[in-house]
């Protein structure tokens, strides 16, 4: 297919196909002075960008939009600083393109290798957080690629101002026109993306689940799959009471609408610890929706329904299961979970152990909270999403994560 079959994205696919042509090339210290580039624009127009935002939020509150949502779309300076400073990150970073992965020579004397390659045009198809915009222009940026970048209608004002500032910045900096482009939010704009085949080469969807489920469904192009956090916390029969509570506060409350959000807790029954934990849970103003066993221990917590294992909440609101032993607790998990992170919280090294080979996740995390599944936090630098499936890539879509690979054969005249 040409540009011209896509009206909406067309002409900007078209030129970050050419600008992917260039990327491919590029030395890493151009790549990164167009970063640094980038970051001081951010800084230099942050009135500029927080006034679209304004904007954005207004209308989105009129709307009637849930405060976890307005959350994920609000900016202010701190926040335009933060993401200012994940592009500084990934300078510091090793830039994947050109790695070689392995090598060797064959018996015949051809010398092999399998080289790190940008992915070409990479499509983000995202929902209303402006900092996906800049993270996925940084990401993109550093690891050779295009970004054609699909955010919500509830942030575009924003993220207009965003790629404005970017562009300008990172084209100044040697970077080719068409390396970075915003496309239209109309929701027509999101199936010619996914039907792009021959101008983009991956949609990468980053949003709730019914967005990645239109994605998954609908596209032609390859798909890297993120997934929605339905994430679990195991409380051990074993655990320290202390570091249950710490945990399961921290992954729960600190931040409730972000996909790495703890939204079940599974508690052993021989630990002594629920009670405890449904009083600090509550007192911190979660509400919580339990089987019989927890109903039973507090008048606070409510019958739970099939959808309240299923739910990704993003809200104060956590389901609460008993379980007999850690066997229930992995049923339960592979019955609900979404494949994102498991937390378990144990003193008992033969829990940990069955529990980590036997949970099925992007991310297992042993006595510590869930809210560490995060690109920063593990330090790769700033994150595309958290990838749920299993081919090409799982867990924090890094660097590494946005190339492929090419072979490299070097004879000395070899025929076959």
């Amino acid at each position: 297919m040409s540009a011209a079959d896509f009206p909406l994205i067309g002409a900007a696919a078209a030129r970050a196909r050419e600008a992917a042509r260039v990327l491919r090339t590029l030395p890493t210290a151009t790549k990164d002075a167009a970063l640094a580039a980038m970051a001081d624009a951010l800084l230099e127009r942050t009135d500029e960008v927080l006034a679209a935002n304004a904007a954005d939020v207004e209308a989105a509150a009129a709307d009637g939009t849930p405060d976890p949502v307005l959350d994920r779309l609000r900016l202010d300076a701190a926040r335009v600083a933060g993401v200012a400073d994940a592009l500084r990150q990934l300078i510091a970073l090793p830039d994947p393109v050109g790695d070689v992965v392995r090598g060797s020579t064959l018996a015949n004397g051809l010398q092999l290798r399998q080289v790190r390659v940008p992915l070409g045009v990479v499509g983000i198809v995202y929902e209303a957080r402006p900092n996906v915009t800049v993270d996925a222009a940084g990401l993109c940026v550093k690891s050779g690629n295009a970004a054609l970048l699909r955010g919500s209608g509830s942030a575009h004002r924003t993220n207009t101002a965003l790629v404005a500032v970017l562009t300008e910045a990172a084209e100044k900096a040697g970077l080719p026109a068409g390396s970075i482009a915003l496309l239209p939010a109309e929701r027509a704009s999101v199936g010619e993306l996914l039907n792009a085949r021959g101008l983009v080469d991956v949609v990468i969807p980053r949003g709730g689940a019914s967005l990645i489920q239109r994605v998954v469904r609908e596209a032609t192009v390859p798909v890297i799959e993120t997934g929605v956090g339905n994430c679990h916390v195991y409380v051990d029969a074993s655990a320290d009471a202390a570091m249950a509570e710490a945990i399961v506060l921290n992954a729960k409350t600190s931040r409730v609408s972000v996909c790495n959000s703890a939204e079940t807790l599974l508690v052993h029954r021989d630990a002594p610890v629920l009670s405890r934990l449904i009083t600090a849970l509550t007192g911190a103003g979660v509400t919580l929706h339990g089987d019989e066993r927890a109903c039973a221990i507090s008048d606070a917590v409510r019958p739970a329904t099939d959808e309240d294992w299923a739910t990704e909440y993003l809200s104060m609101d956590m389901a609460v299961r008993v379980v007999d032993d850690l066997p229930q607790a992995l049923d339960h998990i592979d019955r609900w979970g979404s494949g994102h992170s498991e937390a378990i919280v144990a003193e008992s090294a033969r829990a940990i152990a069955d529990f980590t080979a036997g949970v099925d996740a992007a991310a297992v995390l042993v006595n510590a909270s869930t809210r560490f599944t995060d690109g920063g936090e593990f330090g790769f630098g700033a994150e595309i999403g958290i990838s749920t499936q299993k081919l090409h890539a799982r867990g924090p879509l890094g660097l590494p994560e946005l190339t492929s690979t090419t072979f490299v054969v070097t004879g000395s005249g070899h025929v076959r």
